[in-house]
């Protein structure tokens, strides 16, 4: 057993519970059958840890060390309790009595079904998308609430309140630690998937902030989608993965060296993750396999396929993205959906057949708060040569983007409008 300093065993704590903190904080809930006591007593563990470690030295089976801590708390806490109510009593003297060893916590059998229903009982339909996100990144991911924070641009505080009325809200609804029954488990599942979802999302791209991506919080999700995959193996789940991971391999081009964003047609392809694309690839496949049909992730990792494959964007299979982008919409409808359709029909059919279909979206003013349809509309009108009406089209969506890289994308594109007018007032004068 080594024995490091108050830095070293605060580093040591900090990797064993980012490695094991879901298997911790689930097998202290099946143990107690309390899901709020289970990561309260985790983090008294931690705390112990970070005081035991730092003089007696990183125990051998750091993992196990943590889980009989939480346990004896856990006996502790029983019996004050049992001093009011009987319950507890008899509870705190049947796990005493039981008297288990360190890996008495861990059932080979049972372990992945903890974790399971952790990112289950984290994911309930009954907690907002905001909750449901930051309570699995807290108990599932092991980020602090400070992490969370700064991943999502907000104050410490909001982060700790969602988590706490989240707790509240499944104590209130005595929702069981458990993986649902089959029945349930579909609908539950696709809770779990969408807060993935949400959360690599927000890191592939940043709806506010000064980066573009926060790889670190899309590196999460995928590392939760992962465990998922290995958890329950469902065709949607590997949709999911296989989305996550070949969206990401483009990641490494998608800044120049100077952290500047460069969009899909100038990157350096040669840039791409090729192992990430092979995993991607793979997962697709294996939710092709199941001959179910693909779902939502299923269809987008299929999109993010055509990319990842295509030598260049003039040699992207645009009419198969546009093909894909039609099941997506039946399946998932959209602006969003209808919009990366009109996108794709630009491509493979020319601005002037997408102008129309973007302009419906804007008609309808289902995104007006957002500076995606006049981003794509100044895209199609500077195509058209309506420089004009290009940069009032960026001009409005700069106002609207919330992100200051993206903005500073828009910049460059409507100094590249205005560049393009003049000359071409020059040629015009010259004629």
């Amino acid at each position: 057993m080594s024995r490091p300093g108050n830095s070293e065993a605060r580093a040591a704590v900090a990797a064993v519970w980012r490695i094991e903190s879901a298997r911790i904080v689930a097998a202290l809930a099946r143990y107690t059958g309390d899901f709020e006591l289970a990561e309260d007593l985790a983090q008294e563990a931690v705390a112990a840890a970070l005081v035991s470690w730092a003089v007696d030295g990183v125990p051998d089976a750091p993992t196990a060390w943590l889980l009989t801590t939480g346990r004896r708390r856990a006996i502790d806490t029983f019996r004050r309790r049992g001093a009011r109510d009987e319950r507890y009593a008899l509870l705190a003297r049947d796990l005493d009595e039981a008297a288990p060893g360190p890996d008495a916590l861990f059932d080979p059998d049972a372990i992945d079904d903890d974790v399971l229903a952790l990112m289950f009982v984290s994911c309930h339909p009954l907690l907002s998308n905001e909750a449901r996100i930051a309570l699995t990144l807290r108990v599932v991911g092991g980020l602090t609430t400070d992490e969370i924070a700064k991943a999502f641009l907000v104050p410490v505080p909001t982060v700790q309140a969602r988590i706490t009325r989240a707790k509240n809200t499944l104590s209130a609804a005595r929702v069981p630690f458990a993986v649902p029954e089959p029945g349930e488990r579909a609908a539950r599942l696709g809770s779990v998937l969408q807060v993935v979802y949400l959360i690599f999302t927000e890191g592939s791209s940043a709806s506010s902030g000064s980066e573009w991506i926060r790889t670190d919080l899309a590196s999460e999700a995928r590392r939760l989608a992962r465990g998922l995959v290995a958890l329950a193996p469902e065709p949607e789940v590997f949709g999911l993965l296989a989305l996550l991971e070949l969206t990401s391999a483009r990641f490494p081009a998608r800044l120049d060296a100077d952290g500047k964003a460069v969009l899909l047609e100038d990157q350096d392809r040669r840039l791409w993750d090729q192992a990430s694309i092979h995993r991607g690839r793979a997962a697709l496949a294996h939710a092709v396999a199941a001959g179910r049909g693909l779902g939502s992730y299923g269809l987008q990792a299929s999109i993010a396929e055509c990319h990842a494959v295509a030598p260049s964007v003039a040699e992207t299979d645009w009419g198969r993205i546009v093909v894909l982008y039609e099941a997506l919409g039946r399946l998932q409808p959209s602006p969003v959906v209808e919009l990366n359709r009109a996108v794709a029909v630009a491509m493979a059919s020319g601005p002037s057949e997408a102008l129309p279909l973007v302009d419906a979206i804007a008609d309808r003013g289902e995104l007006g708060s957002s500076h995606l349809v006049p981003t794509v509309r100044g895209e199609l009108l500077f195509r058209l040569g309506r420089m004009p009406d290009a940069i009032g089209a960026w001009e409005r969506a700069s106002e609207l983007c919330g992100n200051a890289a993206e903005r500073a994308v828009l910049t460059e594109k409507i100094a590249s409008a205005r560049r393009t007018a003049r000359g071409a007032g020059r040629a015009a004068r010259i004629e």
